[in-house]
């Protein structure tokens, strides 16, 4: 889920709100069946949001998650690829000192 979708869902859900707690005090009800409606909606809008932050929460925890196990994969074929490569980078100069040491060498005699 990116912001922007968060974004929207939550101005959906604050729009959806207001709109039923207009609704609710414009009907013709009693205070009190007025005051029971606004706390029942309340306590399900509270509900709808507290499932909708934790799936988002798990979402988000899920993808770093993944996004940190390709890193880590990445990151050690870096290392293994640099590994091979520095063993490389030193058997190539111990074959150009040996070289040299045999041209030193002839020109010592």
């Amino acid at each position: 889920m990116t912001n922007n979708d968060g974004n929207i869902l939550l101005a959906l859900l604050t729009g959806a709100a207001i709109g039923a707690g207009i609704g609710i005090l414009y009907a013709p009800d009693k205070g009190i069946e007025t005051r029971h409606k606004i706390k029942q909606k309340v306590g399900e809008t509270t509900h709808d949001l507290t499932d909708r932050i934790s799936h988002a929460k798990e979402e988000l925890t899920k993808t770093a998650n993944e996004k940190k196990d390709a890193f880590d994969r990445k990151l050690d074929e870096a290392i293994s690829t640099m590994s091979y490569k520095a063993d490389d980078i030193i058997a190539t100069l111990e074959r150009k000192l040996e070289d040299l040491k045999k041209k030193n060498a002839q020109f010592q005699k």
